[in-house]
C-alpha cells in the first residue's frame, strides 16, 4: 500500500506573532487552525494552509522559546511550497524583495523552476513551479492574487549522512520508490523518492552529506514531516509498523487527523497522517483559525491553557 504524498510539515518558531504575520500577510496563506501542542499545552500549534484547509497544504509551527537552530545533517533542510508557473515565481521574487525577505534567484533545479528563500527565523523554504498539477483552492481574503497563491507543499528536502540506511527505510518500510538520483551543481547527490502518483506534492528529496555535523534543533528548524494516507488505510500502517517490530508512537488521535510517528535511521521524525476528519470538525469552514480551538479532551482546561499563552490575534 502506497503513501499518497506529503500531508503536512511541522517546524519550530520562537515568535508566534511574527510567524503569523509572515505566513499570512507576506506569504498569503490562510490560518486554518490556532490550537496548542497536545503534548505541551504551553505552546501554540499554528496551522497555515490553502483556502479549504486541504490535506497536503498544511505548514504548521510549534511556538517554543528556543534559540536558533544550529544547521547540520540528519534534518529537513528545505520545504517546497508549490505555485503555478514562471509568472508566479516572477511575482514572488518581486514580492519577497518588496518585503525584504532573504531570497535567491529563480533557477531550474531537477527540471523545475524554483525560488529559494528564508523566513525571519531562518526557516529554509522554496517556491516551486508545479505546472498547475492537481487541484487548487485559493483563499479569497489572501493579499496574494489567486493565480499566484501557494497551492500546497512539496517536495521536502532532507540531509542524511548514511544513504543506505535511510534508503532502506524509505523503500522497505515506507514503501516509497526511488525515482531518480540527481547530481547537484554543488556535487551533492540527491536521491528522489516518490509516493502515489509522484510529482512535487509527493516527493521526498534526500541529500547525501556524510561530512556535515548533526544539526541542533531550535527556531527555524523542522520538527517532523507527515505523509498522507486515506482514513481507511490508517490501520494498515499501524499493523505494518507493529509487524516490522518498529519503535513507534503507536496510534495517536490528534482529533483533526490520526497520526503514527516513527524515526528513520538518521533520526528524522516521520509521521503517517490521515486526510480526515479535517479542520472543520470543530469550527465552520468560513471561520477557521479565528479562535483558539481545543480538542474535546483539552476543552475542560481551556481557562488554564488560555492563561498560559501569549495573546495572539488571528481573527478578522
Amino acid at each position: 500500500m502506497q503513501l499518497r504524498g506529503i500531508h503536512h510539515l511541522t517546524a519550530v518558531s520562537a515568535d508566534a506573532r511574527g510567524n503569523h504575520d509572515f505566513y499570512t500577510r507576506i506569504l498569503g496563506m490562510r490560518m486554518v487552525k490556532k490550537t496548542v501542542n497536545q503534548d505541551d499545552v504551553s505552546a501554540y500549534h499554528l496551522f497555515y494552509a490553502d483556502g479549504q484547509a486541504s490535506p497536503g497544504t498544511d505548514l504548521t509551527f510549534f511556538d517554543w522559546p528556543a534559540p536558533r537552530e544550529r544547521r547540520g545533517g540528519s534534518s529537513v533542510v528545505r520545504t517546497g511550497l508549490r505555485v503555478n508557473g514562471a509568472a508566479a515565481l516572477d511575482y514572488w521574487a518581486a514580492r519577497l524583495a518588496e518585503h525584504k525577505v532573504p531570497h535567491g534567484k529563480v533557477a531550474e533545479v531537477d527540471g523545475r523552476l524554483e525560488l529559494p528563500f528564508e523566513d525571519f527565523e531562518g526557516q529554509r523554504l522554496a517556491l516551486v513551479d508545479d505546472g498547475g498539477a492537481g487541484p487548487a483552492h485559493p483563499w479569497e481574503r489572501s493579499p496574494v492574487p489567486a493565480e499566484h497563491q501557494i497551492r500546497g507543499l512539496g517536495p521536502i528536502t532532507m540531509s542524511v549522512g548514511r544513504a543506505e540506511y535511510s534508503h532502506a527505510f524509505a523503500t522497505e518500510v515506507m514503501a516509497m520508490r526511488l525515482d531518480r538520483v540527481v547530481e547537484g551543481a554543488d556535487g551533492i547527490a540527491t536521491h528522489v523518492y516518490a509516493m502515489g502518483e509522484g510529482g512535487p506534492a509527493a516527493e521526498l528529496h534526500m541529500r547525501v552529506e556524510p561530512n556535515l555535523p548533526r544539526h541542533q534543533p531550535g527556531a527555524g528548524s523542522v520538527h517532523h514531516v507527515a505523509f498522507r494516507v486515506r482514513d481507511d488505510e490508517y490501520s494498515y500502517w499501524v499493523k505494518r509498523f507493529e509487524t516490522l517490530g518498529l519503535r513507534s508512537s503507536g496510534p495517536v488521535d490528534r482529533y483533526y487527523f490520526r497520526s503514527l510517528y516513527v524515526r528513520e535511521p538518521s533520526g528524522i521524525l516521520y509521521e503517517i497522517a490521515t486526510d480526515g476528519p479535517g479542520f472543520a470538525t470543530d469550527e465552520p469552514m468560513e471561520a477557521l483559525g479565528e479562535r483558539l480551538a481545543l480538542p474535546p479532551f483539552l476543552e475542560p482546561r481551556r481557562a488554564e491553557i488560555e492563561a498560559g499563552l501569549k495573546p495572539l490575534q488571528t481573527g478578522s
